[in-house]
C-alpha cells in the first residue's frame, strides 16, 4: 500500500485511479483533489 502524501491515507497501487510522478518517483491519491494539491506543489509533499 502506498500513502497519499497529501491526506495521509493509504492507497492501493494496483487500483489507485490518481497518480502523478514526479522527479522518477510515482505518487499515488485517494482522490483527484488530493492529486490536484499535489501537483500544484509536489515540493510541500515530497520528502527526499
Amino acid at each position: 500500500m502506498a500513502v497519499d502524501p497529501v491526506c495521509k491515507m493509504e492507497v492501493d497501487e494496483e487500483n489507485a485511479k490518481f497518480e502523478s510522478e514526479y522527479k522518477g518517483k510515482k505518487y499515488y491519491f485517494c482522490a483527484p483533489g488530493c492529486k490536484k494539491v499535489f501537483d500544484e506543489n509536489p515540493e510541500e509533499y515530497v520528502k527526499e
